[in-house]
């Protein structure tokens, strides 16, 4: 037989076979369909992206004791792709109920529970995931990085330390490492944030970083940070530039107290539209500023305010009334009847 010079794309053959196994279930109605047969043509339905064919034939291979896992396991797939998270966590766990050592259903729970924000139960299936599969790095993350949303910072940690190797080259590992340390204010966060920063760059971690050296008083490479990171800011930054600049002066109002550079960021940080006064007001307090910065924080926080003042005003204003303009020379009063006039009414 002369071999074809091409071949047909899978969709097409899983098309045909959609409809030839369609064609035959309906014209063999007495005939019972066994649950592979069902659960052979949901899932041909399920790789074209015909959810609703899909789960209904699923739903009847469900029935059948050889195809139930599998069924249920695929009924979660559907739900989950389709956003309907509840129902996906409830097919992935009631797999679990069957075979409770069931490694994809496990995941796919786990996530799909962090998807809903039940992150006790994400927690749990991640927990016992890893007994099954401790050498799954992307599990370990995922579980690191549920851990690390309840704040079990420390757990958090000691989970990612677990994954050595995925420490040494895998970015998102190292971060939230870093940011593991960080919210423990553990020195020890400072090389793990240089490690990602020296192969990476993004002025959200940078900031970050800054903040992280400037608490632990190693104000020069701080303020070193802090000005990278005003530098690689552009208009679709998440990260104002107000702010970085206000962080700047606070960093040397008090690194560098009797030095006016400052009070001058602030003003820069001002300008570029810093608005927070209840922030400046509490650095006025700092009593690590020299008394002469105070003063001209006092003054600077009076500015602000009358600078508000405007603004907050403008605010209180009601907005005016569509289609009630009333002409200066009439009465309230007689405006209703002279507009009847007008109007032809």
């Amino acid at each position: 037989m002369t071999e074809l010079p091409w071949r047909f794309p899978r969709r097409i053959y899983l098309f045909f076979f959609v409809i030839y196994t369609a064609a035959v279930f309906n014209s063999c109605a007495g005939m019972a369909a066994t649950g592979q047969e069902y659960y052979s043509l949901g899932m041909a339905y399920y790789d074209l992206g015909k959810y609703d064919e899909a789960e209904k034939w699923l739903n009847r291979a469900r029935m059948a004791d050889r195809t139930m896992v599998a069924s249920e396991y695929n009924l979660g797939r559907i739900a989950f792709e389709t956003k309907r998270y509840q129902e996906a966590a409830k097919h992935f766990e009631s797999v679990l109920k069957k075979d409770p050592e069931n490694v994809l259903a496990l995941k796919a729970a786990a996530y799909t529970r962090i998807k809903t924000g039940e992150l006790d139960l994400a927690e749990k299936h991640y927990n016992k995931l890893l007994t099954l599969v401790p050498d799954s790095s992307d599990d370990g993350y995922n579980y690191a990085l549920v851990l690390f949303a309840m704040e079990r910072y420390e757990d958090a940690e000691a989970v990612l330390a677990g994954y050595p190797f995925a420490l040494l080259d895998n970015n998102e590992t190292i971060l939230l490492y870093a940011r593991s340390q960080k919210e423990q204010n553990k020195v020890e966060a400072i090389d793990s944030y240089a490690n990602w920063l020296e192969v990476n760059s993004d002025p959200n971690v940078r900031y970050e970083y800054a903040q992280l050296l400037e608490k632990h008083e190693l104000y020069a490479r701080a303020l070193e940070e802090y000005r990278t990171c005003l530098s690689a800011l552009t208009q679709t930054s998440e990260l104002k530039r107000s702010d970085v600049q206000y962080a700047i002066a606070v960093l040397l109002l008090i690194a560098d107290s009797e030095s006016d550079q400052g009070v001058l960021e602030l003003e820069t940080a001002i300008k570029q539209g810093y608005d927070n006064i209840k922030a400046v007001e509490e650095l006025k307090n700092n009593e690590k500023i020299s008394e002469t910065n105070r003063e001209k924080l006092a003054s600077i926080i009076n500015e602000m305010r009358q600078s508000a003042e405007p603004a907050a005003e403008a605010a209180e204003l009601p907005p005016e009334w569509p289609g009630l303009d009333f002409p200066p020379e009439q009465d309230l009063e007689t405006y209703p009847e002279s507009r009847s006039e007008s109007s032809g009414d």
